[in-house]
């Protein structure tokens, strides 16, 4: 449900941490490293205006650490350093015995007054009875592992120094791997880096430091990617496997392999002191042709310890045996170098997070395409079994699919600049936006994926985890900073810039610890309407007919919350809270409105907060075979809708409720329900006579079909400023533009010009697949309600229900069609519907209610369409008790000896319309 109030662990500790500091000036004579910082459990303590981080905290185990990015800071800030020892020894825990290295001796020397029992030490060796370890970052030699696991035991660890003089010194050396202090600290997830931090006079707040312009990626990755693609010049996924998109978006994780779009198929990463590479299907681990790759990645993740490589694959083992290394085929073992896995399988998820922690490597293969299909309403970051492991790592399989071909491998010297990551990428965005930087053309390409990337991170619902924070910061500043741009009817949204901002305001509300602060910069006119309160919603359903949404005749305003209180009975039963009747995803060049404007929450508790950030009207959406009778729904507060239920809602009622607030409103009849603006039905007098006009086109509808006059689910329509394709189409609800409005309500328009639109939609929501034969007559068979409705019902003939029907447009076509070969392509639309058109004018409109009667009554269905044109030419001619064979020939369908055989004692129709053509 809400994000909003979640309890953020590293903010109580980020308090605690610098209680009673109110600066820190970090000028002098200190140049400190700047920090990079992983995982979920590392977080900044100071940040300088550029965004790098100076000091950090993290948790590792049951243990934690704090890291300053030089260790002259242990006798510049004492407080800190104090903090920092209360801090690291525990919650409740009373041992106040610290262990200080003697090197940074001023630390103990610092602490005589205290209430802390300061011990200096040559090293760590044998020091697990302090609660606390404080050295340098050049001084934990070859304490690291007894290091590591006393924090991983619970023990507290301050550690300082700066990495860059190191790597002056070590230049072909891998600072985050081989540099002392991370041998330590990165474990947990905070690294010194080889570059230098500014060091200015630092305000400290009350919230941890967050910064758009935070350094986002640790490290070029140009030494790994010359390692790992040594030799490589393609990759090829064969054709037919369909592998899963990875999002790479830790700071210290690299795409590997990318198509052309900057998707990626092929991941790497550091986490702690190991590594960690997938591929995102594992058919792809044991495929012949990425072996020169495996065997690189193999020796990559081993880094030189010549270990054991343990793999649940056969055909991964396979191929990695020939690179000179001990494989196997076990599951997971601590004593391995390099393990080997699917994503499928969530056994010893934090066994594993710790074993590349603490320089282990892994290789997972695996999509969550097929996950993502088959767990409707969970969330593959999160909850598929191989993102478990990791989502924490910096990497995440995604439910979006890759294609097989073959791909060009990256340029290393180039592959920061060119190759798309997720978090570079989002501060680039971020620095266009509030700084003006021109973005370059393969930049303005990459927004369209950026925004489905935002989207799906925010997803996450990381509050506890920096990264996250940082993510939710920098678009939430971007947002106050730019806010959403203009989008209306009249003023159209086209450049890639204002779709990604229009596609994240719902996302960044929905994800900020504090949307109201928000609201303001995204929905600037946002007008205050009369509330009603404690609306009671009696729930009546039987969901025979598959999910439906249930009117509440309620609306909420843009940004508008309110709590509804929900009957035990329906609670984690599948129902939903839905808000906005707008369900279209768009997907268009030019956006008349944000691309998806409602939202869905299921039904988790017995009192639910929901909300919109463009608000909408409200609805429970109850799931398929459900029957509920006489629950009731209590919504605090809610703007009344317009909103008329055929049978409940007196002329007295409309009177008042037509004026209701709401700029949507709903017309409930017998079996459609009607959402048009508000505007459209201000005038509207005598809601009883569309009522009743209404049911008798449903009733039209069903006859036609010969299903019964109650449909399983009333019929929606729904009219909008723009919809995902066509003028209108069908489905539930079926959409229309508001233009169209005018034409639903308007009775007296109805009667005397017909509807053939609506008409047609809802045709093809009668449309059956035994019947149909796709895609000649998706857009034909429908047309025979359009027809049907006009004629029987509203007395308008074919001819003058629709121009395509007139007799020379019918005659025209035809002629055409035979001219041209009466290829099978070209019978389509308005051609398709001449062939029904002249049975209907031979057998009348009995004839396909009896054919369609009669599929009712039928199972085991041909799939193809040549199988179904023969049923139906069969169907049809029983029915009627003539041979249609040469009727249906005479229009180019594949009827086959067999069906004319079972027709032959049939009398023929020799006089059919097309027997002039020959």
């Amino acid at each position: 449900m809400s994000n909003h109030g979640f309890v953020n662990h590293h903010e109580e500790a980020y308090l605690s941490l610098m209680r009673g500091l109110k600066d820190l000036d970090l000028r002098g004579n200190c140049v400190p490293s700047r920090l990079v910082l992983i995982g979920d459990h590392a977080f900044p303590l100071a940040m300088n205006s550029r965004g790098q981080v100076l000091m950090a905290a993290s948790l590792y185990g049951s243990g934690r650490i704090v890291v300053l990015g030089h260790e002259g800071y242990l006798s510049t800030f004492p407080a800190l350093v104090e903090n920092a020892l209360t801090w690291l020894r525990g919650d409740g825990s009373d041992n106040v015995s610290v262990a200080v290295h003697r090197n940074v001796k001023s630390v103990a020397d610092n602490l005589q007054k205290s209430s802390f029992q300061a011990e200096v030490v040559g090293g760590f060796s044998g020091r697990l009875g302090a609660g606390v370890y404080v050295t340098n970052a050049y001084s934990v030699g070859a304490d690291t592992k007894e290091l590591v696991a006393f924090m991983k035991a619970g023990g507290g660890v301050l550690i300082a120094g700066q990495a860059w003089s190191w790597a002056g010194g070590h230049p072909k050396q891998n600072t985050l791997l081989l540099f002392g202090g991370n041998k330590v600290s990165g474990v947990a997830g905070i690294y010194f880096s080889k570059h230098t931090g500014d060091a200015e006079y630092l305000h400290v707040y009350p919230q941890i430091p967050t910064s758009w312009k935070s350094v986002i990626i640790g490290k070029d990755f140009e030494d790994d990617l010359e390692f790992l693609l040594q030799g490589i010049s393609e990759f090829h996924i064969p054709t037919g496997l369909a592998a899963s998109e990875v999002l790479v978006h830790g700071p210290l994780a690299f795409p590997i392999g990318t198509v052309s779009d900057g998707r990626a198929f092929l991941a790497g990463g550091y986490y702690g002191q190991g590594r960690v590479i997938v591929v995102t299907h594992e058919g792809l681990l044991g495929q012949e042709a990425l072996a020169p790759f495996w065997l690189n990645a193999i020796h990559w993740l081993d880094e030189g310890r010549g270990g054991v490589v343990g793999s649940v694959s056969d055909p991964a083992i396979k191929i990695l045996s020939r690179s000179g290394l001990k494989c196997q085929k076990t599951g997971f073992r601590k004593d391995l170098s390099v393990f080997v896995c699917t994503a499928y399988s969530d056994d010893h998820v934090e066994e594993i997070q710790s074993f590349v922690a603490e320089g282990g490597g892994l290789l997972m293969g695996g999509h969550a395409w097929y996950w993502a299909q088959t767990h409707h309403g969970q969330n593959p970051m999160t909850d598929f079994a191989g993102n478990k492991i990791l989502t924490k790592m910096g990497l995440s399989l995604l439910g979006s699919t890759i294609e097989g071909g073959q791909y060009k491998a990256p340029v290393p010297s180039q592959a920061i600049k060119d190759t798309y990551h997720f978090r570079h990428f989002l501060r680039r965005f971020a620095c266009h936006v509030t700084m003006g930087e021109k973005l370059n053309k393969h930049e303005e390409e990459c927004l369209k994926k950026l925004g489905h990337d935002c989207t799906t991170y925010l997803r996450r619902n990381a509050h506890h985890c920096s990264d996250y924070a940082q993510v939710v910061s920098t678009l939430t500043n971007l947002l106050m900073s730019s806010g959403l741009p203009e989008v209306s009817d009249s003023c159209p949204v086209n450049s890639p810039k204002d779709h990604l901002l229009l596609s994240l305001g719902a996302e960044v509300y929905k994800a900020c610890p504090n949307p109201d602060d928000l609201l303001p910069y995204l929905i600037k006119n946002n007008p205050m309407m009369p509330v009603v309160y404690n609306q009671k919603i009696k729930i009546h359903v039987n969901t025979a007919g598959g999910q439906e949404w249930i009117s509440t005749g309620l609306y909420l305003s843009c940004g508008m919350k309110t709590y509804i209180t929900i009957p035990a009975k329906i609670i984690n039963k599948g129902w939903q809270i839905q808000i906005g009747c707008q369900t279209d995803r768009l997907n268009c060049q030019e956006l008349k409105r944000a691309p998806c404007v409602y939202e869905r929450f299921p039904v988790t508790s017995q009192r639910m907060q929901v909300w919109n950030l463009w608000g909408g009207l409200l609805y429970l959406v109850a799931p398929p075979k459900t029957q509920v009778d006489g629950a009731e729904v209590t919504v605090q507060m809610a703007v009344r809708a317009p909103y008329y239920k055929c049978g409940v809602t007196t002329a007295a009622d409309w009177s008042l409720l037509r004026t209701a607030p709401s700029p949507w409103a709903e017309l409930e009849f017998d079996n459609i329900i009607l959402t048009v603006p508000s505007d459209s039905i201000r005038d509207l007098d005598r809601p009883e006579e569309l009522a009743a006009l209404w049911n008798d086109i449903m009733k039209a509808v069903a006859d036609l079909a010969v299903i019964p006059h109650k449909f399983p689910r009333k019929e929606r329509f729904v009219a909008d400023v723009q919809i995902s394709h066509g003028w209108m189409h069908a489905g539930y609800p079926i959409m229309t533009h508001n233009s169209s409005a005018f034409e639903l309500v308007n009775a007296d328009n109805v009667r005397s010009k017909g509807i053939w639109g609506p008409i047609h939609e809802l045709g093809h929501n009668q449309q059956r697949p035994c019947w149909e034969f796709p895609p000649n007559t998706t857009e034909c068979t429908c047309n025979l309600w359009s027809v049907y409705v006009h004629e029987q019902l509203l007395g308008i003939n074919r001819a003058q229900a629709h121009p395509a029907v007139t007799l020379e447009e019918r005659k025209t076509r035809m002629e055409k069609f035979v001219r041209e070969g009466r290829k099978p392509g070209s019978w389509d639309m308005w051609v398709a519907l001449e062939t029904y058109l002249q049975l209907q004018e031979k057998f009348g409109w009995d004839a396909f209610k009896k054919v369609f009667a009669a599929y009712h009554k039928m199972s085991n269905f041909p799939n193809d369409n040549h199988g179904k044109m023969n049923l139906y030419a069969e169907t049809f001619s029983q029915i009627v008790g003539m041979n249609l064979a040469g009727f249906f020939k005479a229009w180019g369908w594949p009827i086959q000896a067999a069906t004319e055989e079972k027709l032959s004692k049939l009398p023929p129709w020799s006089d059919h319309p097309m027997v002039r053509f020959g």
